[in-house]
């Protein structure tokens, strides 16, 4: 007897990206033929983790592609994925995996690495929470892109609230190998003026590539839970973080009175 996988399925399909499939995947062609990349990879380290912005692709669309062309080339050294994307919708003091075993995209399914989510349940902190994966598009969005450059890799969504960050990093610790890629999504200022968040974001920026975590405040990253113990665990294993893209939706498909701000970083290390 068969049984019946466990499906999530997609929440902002025709929202934050098209749901048409031949759509979608020119779209995602189209940002990633368009994304500067701009040293070859082999020039600049491995590449270990990458930091991703999630809001419509109309808007942010443009700098994540940055970071998944870096992905593009280099995808089948890695054995799986830790996508680890902030609690939007639901109220979370922790870390919440999700009971799916695989993620809907119009693209097709992405499957959940079912190890990597029974090694995470172990650390204290972390709950399987299907509740705070049903609506929460930080991650989905990044699947698209990922169904695009990597089709065959599994992952492991994680869903972040305000946990403590020995939580966060507890998870990396037991997870983030050197076949394990981990994407931290997050967007940076939100709502400023243009000058304003262009000013706000560059500060952000220089304390992510300086791996100061404690400098990143909640309303610099709406990430941040992700975001700082991505920075505190790269710090403790001397990888470097490169500045991919810094723009604003001021910058691609909005007006500059309230904008949201956006940037793509590299985690790399020694080759």
């Amino acid at each position: 007897m068969t049984l019946k996988r466990r499906v999530r399925p997609a929440a902002v399909a025709g929202s934050f990206y098209p749901a048409g499939g031949a759509e979608l995947a020119a779209t995602v062609d189209g940002l990633l033929t368009a994304a500067t990349v701009h040293q070859s990879r082999s020039a600049r380290g491995r590449l270990r983790a990458l930091v991703v912005p999630h809001a419509g692709y109309a808007y942010s669309g443009p700098v994540a592609a940055t970071a998944y062309a870096e992905l593009r080339s280099v995808a089948s050294q890695f054995r799986r994925v830790v996508i680890i994307g902030p609690a939007h919708r639901v109220l979370l003091r922790g870390v919440a995996v999700t009971s799916a075993d695989e993620l809907e995209t119009p693209l097709g399914p992405v499957l959940v690495d079912g190890a990597a989510r029974a090694a995470a349940v172990q650390i204290p902190g972390v709950i399987v929470d299907d509740g705070a994966h049903a609506l929460e598009h930080s991650i989905e969005v990044q699947l698209p892109f990922l169904r695009r450059v990597a089709p065959n890799l599994p992952v492991l969504p994680l869903v972040v609230g305000a946990a403590p960050r020995a939580v966060v990093e507890g998870v990396l610790e037991q997870l983030w190998d050197d076949a394990t890629l981990v994407i931290v999504s997050t967007d940076l200022s939100h709502y400023l003026d243009y000058a304003t968040a262009r000013a706000t974001d560059a500060r952000t920026a220089a304390h992510v590539v300086a791996e100061d975590a404690d400098a990143i405040g909640d309303h610099d990253a709406c990430g941040a839970y992700g975001l700082r113990p991505l920075l505190d665990v790269a710090r403790a294993r001397e990888l470097r973080v490169d500045q991919l893209d810094l723009r604003s939706s001021g910058d691609t498909a909005g007006p500059h009175d309230r904008v949201v701000g956006y940037g793509a970083f590299a985690v790399e290390g020694a080759a």
